[in-house]
């Protein structure tokens, strides 16, 4: 974890609410995020690879730094397909978003995490990092046994 993002956690448990993260969103971070994603996925609508992003990664983190620090950084849109639904004729939509905005979403989603993972209660599983509905499930079940 980068110093800024332990920064924007000691903020928060102090004072309770943070003013920006911009400061957490800088090259080193980026490019952790960017090596961090796995390159095994399916391209979003521009078609871009993690190996072809990597290829020039300084250069395009650095123009992703200047659009977002000029507020011009636009998400691309998500490509949508759809995927078959186990035992069914139906099928499921996924979208895929485009490498560099998985580079953005997981650099958010790490500062984020810092911020409100502390204010969670232990019996809240959802969608938290190390939680899983098979933990929710033990703990109901040692609730119920143990208390009436």
């Amino acid at each position: 974890m980068s110093n800024e993002i332990i920064r924007i956690s000691n903020i928060a448990s102090m004072y309770k609410q943070v003013d920006t993260v911009m400061y957490a969103l800088n090259k080193e971070n980026l490019k952790q995020s960017a090596k961090r994603i796995a390159g095994n996925k399916a391209v979003g609508i521009d078609k871009v690879t993690k190996k072809e992003y990597i290829e020039n990664l300084d250069d395009n983190i650095e123009d992703l730094i200047e659009r977002m620090k000029i507020m011009a950084y636009k998400p691309k849109a998500v490509r949508r397909i759809y995927i078959p639904k186990a035992g069914s004729e139906k099928k499921r939509p996924l979208g895929i978003p485009a490498f560099e905005d998985k580079i953005v979403q997981d650099q958010m989603a790490q500062i984020l995490n810092v911020i409100y993972e502390p204010m969670f209660k232990n019996f809240s599983f959802g969608f938290r990092p190390k939680r899983s509905c098979h933990q929710a499930i033990a703990y109901l079940d040692k609730m119920i046994h143990k208390e009436k």
